[in-house]
């Protein structure tokens, strides 16, 4: 972490827009919103909320298929991304530029999705991630659905991760090492090694927190959902028949309220 004090998360998504859309995780994203779809209903008046947004890959999906989104995300280089391919496909989608701690809305959106992550177990504390969740929470109408991906606890009990996130990696794509899975606090800790979008190697320290499912079911009955259902989630394909292993690297959240 440089001395200007940012996370590693915002070094890491400075420049790397492009490249970020060249990771093997992100090439999913048609699948996912047909799944998304589903769950909704295919009910199109609905307004939905995309946290940590990235470069818009689900809120452009979304928004092409009919659908009320406002995407938002810390990182300026990814919306401005995001906004450039929307305005390539000449469909208005609503970017706005904020952080998932400290969100501008109050009982507005049917619906939040947190797609890859999103921002929740990037956070340098437990308290900050859990604001995320509270502050999607408060964005929401009183009957709403949350859904999103989230790092599955159970998987680095039963794998190294460092095998896991590199075994995709083609030439230029983003490695971790020196790894540590640490047992007290679920947090992993790495170097990852990446290019970002000027061709220049960085290297950061990240450091990310996986969480096991009572701990997200606890949490989110904890904000007032009612419903919690937990699954695994298959990148590009997510669905109801998959229960939770320890195999999988992510897990499917939907919750209701």
């Amino acid at each position: 972490m440089g001395s200007n004090n940012k996370g590693w998360y915002e070094v890491l998504f400075e420049n790397f827009a492009k490249q970020y859309d060249r990771e093997e995780f992100t090439q999913g994203t048609v699948g996912e919103c047909d799944f998304l779809e589903k769950e909704l209903n295919f009910d199109t008046s609905l307004k939905i909320l995309d946290v940590g947004c990235g470069t818009g890959r689900h809120s452009i999906e979304l928004t092409k298929r009919g659908y009320d989104i406002t995407g938002i995300d810390l990182s300026e280089s990814q919306l401005k991304r995001a906004k450039e391919k929307a305005a390539l496909m000449d469909i208005q989608v609503k970017f706005l530029q904020a952080d998932a701690r400290n969100l501008p809305f109050f009982h507005e959106f049917d619906v939040a999705i947190m797609m890859c992550e999103g921002g929740f177990p990037l956070m340098e504390t437990d308290e900050m991630n859990f604001e995320i969740l509270k502050q999607v929470t408060k964005s929401l109408k009183s009957k709403s659905k949350f859904i999103f991906t989230t790092l599955n606890g159970l998987f680095p009990l039963y794998h190294s991760v460092e095998a896991f996130t590199n075994k995709e990696s083609g030439e230029n794509s983003t490695t971790y090492r020196s790894n540590t899975f640490d047992l007290m606090t679920f947090r992993y800790h790495s170097i990852v090694e990446f290019t970002d979008d000027a061709g220049n190697k960085k290297t950061i320290e990240s450091n990310e927190r996986y969480y096991v499912p009572s701990e997200i079911t606890w949490l989110l009955k904890s904000l007032g959902f009612t419903k919690i259902e937990i699954f695994g989630a298959h990148l590009g394909a997510f669905s109801r028949n998959d229960n939770l292993t320890t195999e999988d690297f992510e897990m499917l959240v939907i919750a209701e309220k």
